[in-house]
């Protein structure tokens, strides 16, 4: 399922009507993976209005105003703010916190890591939105911001604070939704009456085995789930129609918003206090946006519009007719509110529902933690994918079994919907509050909207200020769970990144001098050894230490050295024939080459196995290209960097394949040694999955005449890559200085040592053959 940035409206009526098609097959689908939240919120809703917060105000009256606080909460957040204007607010087609922070750092300089370059604005997806005119100067607020690192700084920790909600989230919406739809089977007179630590027991079982059925991917979950929620939402529309009908048409007269004076007249601090169980309905909602990526805004739009909106209105209002003359049913009320000849039936499409909803937002987590750490927000995780034909569906082991973990606590040790709902209340509540400044700040820098029409859409704030104000004093009642979680997923992040940023900023301050090595001449004053040496470093311009350290430390290096940055980008995609970025570092003799490989926040690298024979390709067309454009040519005057092409991978024909791999899958190649063919035998049988495709280049033999100096420049690079490649990466030790804080000292010798020693290790993340792989010590002193 791509993402779709055009619009419903053609003139020609055979595209209007595909376009219409595929609108309405992606709403059906977006049942499945967007609404089972939102839609399974009237299992527990009424339960956490009024346990606790109204037990002295339980009359019809305030029934009919706590209907109308719901109504107008579906109303105003996720009709009028997200579906007119949140969801236009997209990257690209994505949506959610990360994407609209990517947004914001591309419209302004507002990211924190120094690795932005003047190539990254030619991409395609990178100019997204309306374009600036070049006589328009920027705004004074954008200049503040930009100006005061500290600003950037909070920013940046309040889209860590939505993003660790959003992980919130995942933990506790599985215990409250699970929980909730279990509790059926207790209910006096329609269950079967199990005690409380039997339904307990039986809500364990399901959280278990929905994380750990997590590993089998959730590629067929709009498919095979979207029935399910739709059913769901016929279930509960047609309750709610009967309910009103059979029990208190009247209640279609709370629909006013005279009910909600009422309702605060008669209930006054408990009334304000009760909004913390009324958002409980408009949780959820952020899937929305979140899951924009999968759909398109107008098939989000259409579903949420059309069958979601008025269904879960036609239910609150039916329970709320059934309750206003069944007062004492309140702790039940929708699983009393069911006719008792459909209560089995009923029973079963909610618990299917409740793991629906489930199942989407615990994939959403795990999306949220991959574009933090393609931010360089979090750590290196494995990251398994799930089969190609579900787009953009992943699996971390790690993130799962500790999500599965939390949730059980939280069960377990709350044994209570009404105090999880709390804490699910306020971590919902937080991120749509974040998620109305970004959009705002949107609004303003990149829509290049006046600010009063920001201040216009911050109204908003107002109502979500009041519901957060609510959850905010339920604090000791439960939310102090969702407080602590988001605390500590900050700290990892921020940790992760500050560390990241600093080591980032240590290497770009002691870069290798382009004078020194010039000074070398091409042999570096060293032996150069067949082969191709691929450096790896987190750098995008200039030469890394680990350089520096390694020539001074062995007498020999490659003859072809290649400095390869692999680099995520704030873009949510990378076209593949953008990816590769080419340059040349020091004159033509030096043999010294730049390799940029750029990633957005959510493409996922995957192993193909075919990474050396593409850099060695894009580097020959460079070489090509830079014979026949004088721009990318290097002079002596210059500094013989900087100079970067971008590279289609699809079309190469400056060289050809002249073999491929032989029946019996192994490559013969004479000009390597009999020792390393075995060794790379061995290592290819050890491990299958990741075995490379090997081929062998040559120069066209017909064609255009070629220039001496780049026909024996690509013949260097063809006989450097049959001698072999060799991975070097420093293995680096990141300690804060002697005259560092205390804080600092705590932050980077703990906090960062710990989190990098624990987590993957940067050579098995870029998927670098062990076999070929050489790590260079680094001690950074930051």
């Amino acid at each position: 399922m791509e993402p779709e940035s055009g619009t419903l409206i053609s003139r020609n009526p055979s595209q209007f009507f595909l376009n219409l098609s595929r609108n309405l097959l992606l709403a059906y689908q977006s049942f499945g993976v967007v609404y089972g939240g939102l839609s399974t919120s009237p299992l527990y809703v009424y339960r956490s209005v009024f346990s606790g917060n109204l037990p002295d105000y339980q009359t019809p009256d305030v029934i009919f105003g706590a209907f109308s606080l719901i109504f107008w909460a579906l109303t105003l957040i996720p009709l009028l703010k997200y579906v007119f204007v949140v969801l236009s607010a997209d990257d690209n087609g994505e949506g959610g916190t990360i994407a609209l922070y990517s947004l914001l750092c591309r419209h302004a300089k507002f990211s924190l890591l120094p690795n932005q370059q003047a190539a990254d604005e030619e991409l395609s997806s990178y100019k997204y939105g309306p374009s600036q005119p070049p006589s328009h100067s920027p705004s004074p607020l954008k200049r503040f911001l930009e100006k005061h690192k500290k600003l950037r700084t909070a920013l940046l920790i309040v889209v860590l604070l939505g993003a660790s909600m959003v992980i919130v989230d995942g933990v506790i919406t599985p215990a409250i939704s699970v929980m909730s739809a279990v509790s059926g089977l207790q209910v006096q007179g329609v269950g079967l009456e199990l005690t409380h630590g039997a339904v307990l027991f039986l809500a364990c079982v399901i959280l278990i085995s929905l994380f750990a059925l997590q590993h089998t991917g959730t590629q067929r979950v709009a498919i095979v789930f979207a029935p399910i929620v739709i059913l769901w939402l016929i279930s509960i529309c047609g309750l709610g129609l009967y309910n009103i009908i059979h029990w208190n048409p009247k209640i279609v007269y709370a629909l006013s918003p005279h009910y909600i004076i009422k309702f605060f007249r008669e209930t006054g601090r408990a009334g304000w206090l009760s909004l913390g169980g009324v958002l409980l309905s408009i949780a959820g909602t952020e899937a929305m946006f979140a899951d924009l990526g999968h759909f398109t805004a107008f098939s989000i739009r259409l579903a949420f519009a059309a069958a979601v909106y008025p269904c879960l209105v036609i239910q609150y209002m039916g329970q709320a007719a059934y309750l206003s003359k069944n007062i004492t049913s309140i702790p039940d009320s929708f699983y009393k509110s069911i006719p008792e000849p459909v209560f089995w039936p009923v029973f079963v499409i909610a618990n299917l529902a409740s793991v629906v909803g489930s199942q989407a937002i615990i994939s959403a987590t795990f999306a949220i933690l991959k574009q933090c750490h393609a931010l360089g927000c979090f750590p290196r995780v494995k990251i398994v994918h799930t089969p190609k034909h579900m787009f953009g569906q992943i699996y971390i082991p790690e993130i799962n079994w500790i999500l599965m973990v939390l949730t059980l606590f939280i069960a377990v040790g709350f044994q209570d919907t009404t105090l999880v709902g709390h804490a699910y209340g306020l971590a919902c509540m937080t991120v749509m509050f974040i998620t109305t400044f970004l959009t705002a700040l949107v609004i303003t820098f990149v829509w290049q909207k006046n600010i009063a029409y920001a201040a216009i859409f911050l109204v908003f704030w107002l109502v979500e200020g009041s519901y957060l104000s609510a959850a905010i004093m339920k604090v000791p009642q439960g939310g102090w769970v969702s407080l602590l979680l988001a605390f500590v997923f900050i700290v990892i992040m921020y940790v992760w990144h500050y560390g990241t940023r600093k080591k980032y900023n240590h290497d770009l301050h002691n870069k290798v001098s382009l004078k020194w090595l010039l000074g070398l001449g091409p042999s570096l004053g060293i032996v150069r050894v067949p082969g191709i040496g691929l450096i790896y470093s987190e750098l995008a311009t200039g030469v890394p230490p680990i350089f520096s350290h390694f020539v001074t430390n062995l007498p020999a290096f490659h003859n072809v050295l290649v400095f390869v940055c692999v680099k995520h980008v704030t873009v949510p995609f990378v076209l593949p024939e953008e990816r590769f970025l080419i340059g040349r570092i020091c004159p033509r003799p030096y043999r010294m080459y730049r390799c940029i490989i750029r990633y957005g926040y959510k493409d996922i690298q995957r192993d193909d196995g075919n990474f050396e024979n593409q850099l060695i390709q894009s580097i020959a067309e460079f070489i090509q290209m830079e014979a026949v454009q004088p721009q990318l040519s290097s002079s002596e005057n210059s500094s013989f960097d900087g100079r970067m092409a971008v590279i289609s991978t699809r079309s190469n024909a400056t060289l050809i394949i002249a073999d491929q791999l032989d029946s019996m899958g192994s490559f013969i190649q004479s000009s390597k040694s009999l020792m390393l063919q075995r060794l790379r035998s061995e290592y290819d049988d050890e491990n299958p999955q990741i075995r490379r495709r090997q081929v062998r280049f040559q120069l066209p033999q017909s064609g255009p005449v070629m220039d001496g100096a780049v026909r024996d420049e690509l013949l260097q690079l063809i006989q450097a890559k049959e001698a072999g490649v060799a991975y070097i990466m420093g293995h680096s030790y990141v300690k804060a200085r002697r005259s560092s804080s205390y804080l600092k000292k705590l932050v980077i010798d703990i906090g960062y040592s710990f989190l990098r020693r624990n987590c993957r290790s940067p050579a098995v993340a870029l998927h670098i053959p062990h076999i070929s792989l050489i790590e260079v010590g680094m001690i950074y002193y930051v």
